[in-house]
């Protein structure tokens, strides 16, 4: 894609973003789109936001599941940026009108204590570069029709990654534990809507350890010059299948003994 497509293609998402209008697939409408343009109108989008006052407080990891990659016939992960409006307190209320069509997953967020930086980075490196693990929501939505109403085609990664791999929020809480003191494979959810448990899963559901999603990112961050950064949250990957998150909706995820944490949706 030309510069020029990918500025337009950004300012479409902003746009959809703020009008919750949804805009057609770009996979669609750029049949020769690859995953490079995908990132790029991605991070077209994100200077964007950066020029309207927004600032980066971490990343996020998708597609981590062979479910997922499968659907979406991709063999690796994809990645988003997090952003300081994105934060929402536990327990708190999602305002009404906030997102377009709002979905909640459960992951482990990794807290960053020194800076990551690939290539050949390994989970050891992660390991030793997290301050402590802590229970999350991700609220996925997303700026892109889901499927196209006059073709019936659904969305690709291509579209998803350039959605800003469908990030919109991200809820913490429970409590901390460094990385070295837990296997993170086993720890694990129980997730209910309005009190019906909806999903379980563990985290060895992402790429049977969500350490090997950071490093991963890392190593993905380096072949574009950057890195994870200390003071980073990394969400790494859901281990549950996105959950519809409709008005009057409260989402509650039970962690153990990592404790609770939730979120309602006006």
């Amino acid at each position: 894609m030309k510069d020029g497509e990918i500025e337009q293609c950004a300012r479409n998402l902003a746009k959809a973003e703020k009008t919750r209008i949804q805009v057609g697939l770009i996979s669609l409408a750029n049949p020769a789109m690859t995953m490079q343009d995908a990132y790029a109108i991605q991070a077209a989008w994100m200077r964007q936001k950066f020029a309207e006052g927004r600032r980066v407080i971490g990343h996020k990891i998708g597609l981590t599941s062979r479910a997922m990659q499968s659907a979406l016939n991709i063999d690796i992960p994809d990645s988003g940026v997090l952003l300081d409006d994105m934060a929402f307190e536990d327990g708190g209320a999602i305002p009404p009108g906030r997102f377009i069509e709002p979905r909640v997953e459960a992951e482990i967020a990794f807290i960053m204590k020194d800076d990551l930086r690939g290539p050949n980075a390994t989970n050891v490196d992660v390991l030793n570069a997290t301050a402590f693990l802590q229970p999350a929501l991700e609220i996925l939505d997303t700026r892109i029709l889901r499927i196209d109403p006059q073709t019936k085609k659904t969305r690709n990664v291509f579209d998803t990654i350039a959605d800003n791999a469908a990030n919109a929020g991200i809820v913490m809480g429970g409590r901390s534990i460094r990385p070295l003191e837990v296997d993170m494979r086993w720890i694990g959810a129980i997730v209910s809507k309005n009190g019906a448990v909806e999903e379980t899963g563990l985290g060895a559901g992402v790429l049977n350890n969500p350490a090997t999603a950071v490093a991963w990112l890392a190593n993905r961050l380096a072949e574009i010059g950057e890195g994870i950064s200390a003071g980073d949250i990394i969400l790494s990957g859901s281990f549950i299948r996105p959950i519809e998150a409709t008005p009057g909706s409260t989402i509650f995820a039970d962690y153990g003994h990592l404790g609770t944490v939730s979120c309602h949706f006006r």
